[in-house]
């Protein structure tokens, strides 16, 4: 007597198609994010003053490893709990945002906080779209 062997859900298939497959749209969003990212970074940076190479290698390098970050969480965040991807979004977005907020010659406390506060914003909305359209 032959018994089938137990084989994954069209869930399980379907995940694993997406996350092997790369498409276009999967490198426009966090290129174009980390283009913005860049740009205002480097423009803060720069201070009113001229532009110069080096604030334009700044930007780029700032908006490459932000598109970085962002590809990888996209790439990542799917397979993690909801409250762990959640949680990934709210801490990424309150680095960045702090990041950018201390490049204005402010506080390291009052960037921090500018930060945690982006963080459990984020982190909250992110949850709540998770939880809310989970299948």
């Amino acid at each position: 007597m032959a018994h089938a062997a137990p084989t994954a859900s069209r869930r399980q298939h379907r995940q694993m198609a997406d996350m092997t497959h790369l498409s276009r749209s999967d490198f426009t969003r966090p290129l174009l994010m980390g283009l913005v990212y860049g740009v205002w970074a480097a423009f803060i940076k720069r201070q009113m003053g001229p532009v110069d190479a080096g604030n334009v290698f700044y930007g780029i390098l700032c908006g490459a490893i932000f598109a970085a970050c962002v590809f990888a969480l996209a790439r990542v965040g799917p397979r993690l709990k909801r409250e762990v991807h959640a949680t990934a979004y709210g801490v990424f977005a309150g680095i960045a945002v702090g990041y950018l907020h201390s490049l204005t010659d402010s506080s390291v406390l009052s960037a921090s906080v500018i930060g945690l506060f982006v963080a459990l914003g984020v982190g909250g909305v992110a949850f709540y779209r998770y939880y809310t359209r989970e299948d």
